[in-house]
């Protein structure tokens, strides 16, 4: 087996995910051991693999085995996900009794063997299972699109579910509400429950905002609503808090941390850089503390390597999570952490 995570970003010009670094892989893999079982884990479009079959039967490829894993793994938590993962889930593919995909069916019937890639789909599953301190982890195998769409449904249903409880406390902060009175009534329903509720600056991170980019320009041609309002409800909220922000009319203002969430030292995609950028637009003057940072411009902002000078310099401190080192400043704090937690 070789197993391909290679990173997919998204690119908001093509309005698609780059994969070039997955096809270079396979081109190489094809090149060097062409009987390999490769198994993309990087998160890919709906269709990406099928489609990657008939690339490889117009090239004249004689054998192609692909297969689909999706990866779950929450920030900071990666290892704790591999060792206790939630589900397993191995595509591979199958043919579609739909004359609309008759060429992708005989692109495959002519480069794969299915059963064979049914086997060495159950067998990667045992190699996970067996890697895992988990037992009986429930465990699935579908077609191949089927196991790419769950990645990018699951991930686009998190960046709603964030979406719906910042909209909820923006509608709080705005009617002098208690956001974690009405959060806690509704989560004592067992349909919500009480968990990923934790309002924050908007979704963040390396997967969230661009899986949910994917899987709507998947959808172009598909009728939808929530999906396109799933990725406009980011900016919406990143939007109201650089407002409320501006509205204190601070003079200078500091950003504790980029990161995305506690316990993470990982800022790419950090809904707290979005918040950033529209407050530079309207003129705010910033500067960060970021204890990772080694130099002193970040982009265009100024580093602060010392807390305490941090502390003292800004008149209102942005923070997207609460820290016990900034107890002592609590009157200057702006922050939607209603739980002190993710």
């Amino acid at each position: 087996f070789v197993v391909i995570a290679a990173p997919t970003n998204y690119d908001p010009v093509k309005n698609y995910f780059d994969t070039h670094h997955i096809e270079d892989v396979i081109d190489l893999v094809l090149s060097v051991n062409p009987d390999a079982v490769m198994v993309i884990k990087s998160t890919i479009p709906v269709g990406y693999c099928r489609g990657l079959y008939m690339k490889y039967a117009r090239k004249g490829v004689k054998k192609l085995n692909l297969l689909f894993s999706p990866e779950f793994l929450r920030e900071s938590m990666a290892l704790y996900d591999n060792l206790y993962p939630s589900r397993i889930i191995v595509g591979y593919p199958k043919l579609i009794d739909n004359v609309q995909f008759s060429e992708e069916n005989e692109a495959i019937k002519v480069i794969a063997d299915i059963p064979a890639l049914e086997k060495a789909a159950h067998t990667f599953a045992a190699l996970l299972q067996e890697g895992a301190i988990k037992e009986d982890i429930p465990t699935l195998f579908m077609g191949i699109k089927e196991a790419e769409a769950v990645k990018l449904f699951a991930n686009t249903y998190l960046a709603l579910r964030v979406s719906y409880f910042n909209e909820l406390d923006t509608y709080a902060e705005l009617h002098g509400l208690d956001s974690a009175q009405i959060i806690k009534g509704m989560g004592l329903d067992p349909r919500i429950g009480l968990f990923y509720n934790n309002p924050s600056f908007g979704y963040g991170g390396y997967c969230l905002p661009k899986d949910s980019c994917q899987l709507l320009a998947n959808f172009a041609g598909t009728p939808n609503s929530i999906m396109k309002a799933i990725v406009e409800a980011n900016n919406t909220r990143m939007n109201f808090i650089a407002s409320q922000i501006i509205a204190r009319q601070p003079r200078i203002v500091g950003i504790y941390r980029l990161t995305m969430k506690t316990g993470s030292d990982n800022f790419r995609a950090s809904a707290i850089q979005g918040v950033m950028r529209r407050l530079s637009d309207s003129g705010v003057k910033l500067v960060i503390y970021e204890p990772t940072l080694t130099q002193d411009i970040f982009m265009d902002w100024t580093v602060i390597h010392e807390l305490d000078e941090f502390k003292k310099m800004v008149d209102l401190i942005v923070v997207n999570r609460m820290s016990r080192e900034l107890k002592d400043s609590v009157d200057k704090i702006y922050t939607r952490d209603l739980f002190g937690r993710d």
